[in-house]
């Protein structure tokens, strides 16, 4: 497989970050630094944007990998992304 472009490494430097959130977030909710409604409201919101990103990374090295361009992959919505999962 060629090289990640530019934005290939934007994506992964978001998924690193949001990654990182989540982490935080998770360990706030254990220690109760944050209530269970927000927390978990907002790990779902982070999960979905996770999910996305990936998709796009995936979606973006699929058509590069067979010749097309990948800046034509784009963001799909969260509910769609979502029914990929088995």
């Amino acid at each position: 497989m060629a090289a990640d472009s530019g934005q290939d490494r934007e994506i992964l430097t978001r998924i690193t970050t949001m990654v990182e959130d989540e982490r935080r977030l998770r360990e706030d909710l254990a220690a109760g630094r944050i209530d269970d409604s927000t927390g978990h409201q907002r790990l779902g919101e982070l999960e979905r944007a996770l999910d996305q990103c990936w998709d796009l990374l995936r979606q973006r090295r699929a058509k590069a990998e067979f010749g097309e361009n990948p800046d034509e992959a784009r963001v799909r919505s969260s509910s769609q992304v979502e029914g990929y999962r088995g």
